[in-house]
């Protein structure tokens, strides 16, 4: 029988010394739209070309050494994304489609794994995919609290510790919302919840190689992470499940065939994908501190001009302070203002209205009403997401859109 090789071709691919692309391809106008979907960076393509080629192997195959080149890929990616996310061991990284299966793993696994139906707490600015689960759990006799916030999208921890009951199971908090940006007290939250024996789940798609985050340290339970929100594929994430301690940790799986991901999660796993995810965390949390204030730069730069021009006809949503918002994020609502209309008259500017998840529906933003924003207000409102490749140059084309696009409506404003 061949020997098992010792270290996969997806090592290769993890440099510290690599360059930066000079820059991420895009079309004839700026795209600034990075909560939605993030571009491949190309060094991510590049550690995945091998696992998309002549390394075709299934990780599941252990009797021969295309399999176990496969295995070997997946492993190291796992001991990658476990350190880097703070993870006590590999086995906690489990390997999912993406955020939203890891959002659904979380909470039904967990309700699903519980003798009986009990109370879950969450918050009324979440993301869909953490929503729509726990109301799928009030429709099988769950109780669920849905926590409101103030109008920049605070949660008040006083509140949250007047929703812990005897028999709450679970609480889910995004770590930093892809609306609005505003960042959690996740680590003060996991706290409170493991001191009455609470299992904590945060939605970390818009956080992770953002800001500084670390499961272990923070206390985080369940965390779920998605590649195409940092610079990697398309179709895989993962949910971090914590193994041992104390709550303890028990879900219940979601899809069967072959007890793939310790049991959690079956099906054969996409090679390619899962290396491509760990290369782009990589990266990320490599170059996080100086991005941040580079993105910090531009979107501030952006505010400066609107706020300037449009004399008090542009609302900041959320947080203004650094520490309490991502750093790429500005949301911005204009008063007087069809926001359909202003859309339609961006010219194709890669921004949107609210989360990707809700664009084609007509109803205004969930999150922005929870601020207290009017109907209106909230449909005129842009989400702007700056990230790698834009440059002051995106700036000032796309003050120029929008200040005329509002112009157009308001006249002289």
């Amino acid at each position: 029988m061949a020997e098992r090789p010792g270290t996969p071709l997806a090592a290769d691919a993890v440099d510290d010394a690599d360059p930066a692309p000079d820059s991420v391809p895009r079309g004839s106008v700026p795209y600034l739209d990075h909560h939605a979907t993030t571009p491949l960076d190309e060094r991510v393509l590049e550690a995945m070309a091998p696992y998309l080629g002549a390394e075709f192997g299934n990780a599941a195959s252990t009797t021969h050494a295309y399999g176990w080149r496969a295995e070997a890929a997946v492993d190291l990616a796992r001991e990658q994304l476990a350190d880097l996310l703070g993870a006590a061991e590999p086995r906690e990284i489990v390997f999912t489609s993406g955020a939203t299966e890891s959002n659904n793993l979380a909470i039904l696994g967990l309700a699903d794994a519980a003798a009986e139906p009990g109370h879950v707490v969450t918050v009324a600015t979440e993301h869909p995919a953490v929503l729509d689960p726990c109301r799928e759990l009030a429709r099988r006799g769950w109780e669920v609290t849905e926590l409101p916030v103030d109008y920049e999208g605070r949660l008040s921890l006083a509140d949250l510790e007047e929703a812990l009951r005897a028999d709450t199971r679970l609480v889910s908090v995004m770590a930093a919302n892809n609306e609005i940006g505003i960042l959690a007290p996740i680590a003060e939250i996991a706290e409170r919840c493991h001191a009455r024996g609470i299992v904590f789940h945060t939605d970390a798609a818009q956080a992770v190689g953002k800001i500084p985050l670390d499961v272990g340290a923070q206390g985080l339970d369940l965390v779920s992470v998605s590649g195409h929100k940092l610079y990697g594929p398309k179709g895989v994430g993962l949910l971090r499940v914590r193994r041992g301690g104390s709550p303890r940790v028990k879900l219940a799986p979601r899809q069967f065939g072959g007890g793939h991901e310790g049991g959690l999660r079956s099906g054969t796993l996409p090679v390619p994908l899962v290396v491509g995810l760990a290369r782009a965390v990589e990266i990320a949390e490599r170059e996080r501190e100086a991005e941040a204030a580079r993105l910090v730069g531009l979107r501030d730069a952006l505010w400066h001009a609107l706020e300037t021009e449009l004399s008090g006809r542009v609302r900041w949503n959320g947080p203004r302070a650094a520490e309490e918002r991502l750093p790429g994020n500005l949301s911005v609502s204009f008063e007087g203002v069809d926001g359909e209309r202003l859309l339609a008259d961006l010219g194709g500017l890669a921004v949107s209205s609210g989360s990707a998840c809700s664009s084609a529906k007509p109803e205004p933003s969930h999150v922005l009403l929870a601020l207290g924003h009017s109907p209106a207000l909230a449909k005129a409102t842009l989400r702007i997401g700056f990230g790698r490749g834009n440059g002051p140059d995106d700036v000032a084309y796309a003050a120029e859109r929008i200040l005329a696009a509002v112009r157009r409506q308001v006249g002289g404003a």
